[in-house]
């Protein structure tokens, strides 16, 4: 059964991204693609309503809807405008650096374990 005070305790639990992902995953890009395409669904229906109802008031409120729409639509298309597989690339190469530094440090500690075996016991 649903619970209007279960879901917005939920929503307020949600953390807030500041900043958008360095890297977008074919699974973040879909996501974009779909909120995109509703975001500009609900933009283009705000405007069709707004022109048809008689209420310039309620036709503003629809309008500034729409607006937010837009937007949040602008938002999210300036946040995805990045080169993806430079920036994986750039991942990837953070990864391999960090795996030669561990590499580095177990090499390092086996050195000494050889070099100075009493000392280790």
């Amino acid at each position: 059964m649903y619970q209007p005070n279960q879901q917005q305790s939920y929503m307020q639990q949600q953390p807030v991204m500041m900043r958008p992902p360095r890297v977008i995953t074919t699974k973040d890009a879909m996501y974009l693609k779909d909120q995109m395409s509703w975001l500009l669904l609900a933009m283009k229906k705000c405007k069709h309503f707004a022109n048809e109802c008689q209420d310039q008031r309620i036709a503003q409120l629809i309008n500034q809807i729409g607006q937010m729409h837009e937007r949040h639509y602008n938002m999210l298309l300036r946040n995805s405008q990045m080169n993806n597989a430079v920036m994986m690339q750039n991942v990837q190469q953070q990864q391999y650096e960090q795996q030669q530094k561990q590499q580095y440090v177990q090499q390092q500690q086996q050195y000494g374990q050889q070099m100075y075996p009493s000392h280790m016991q």
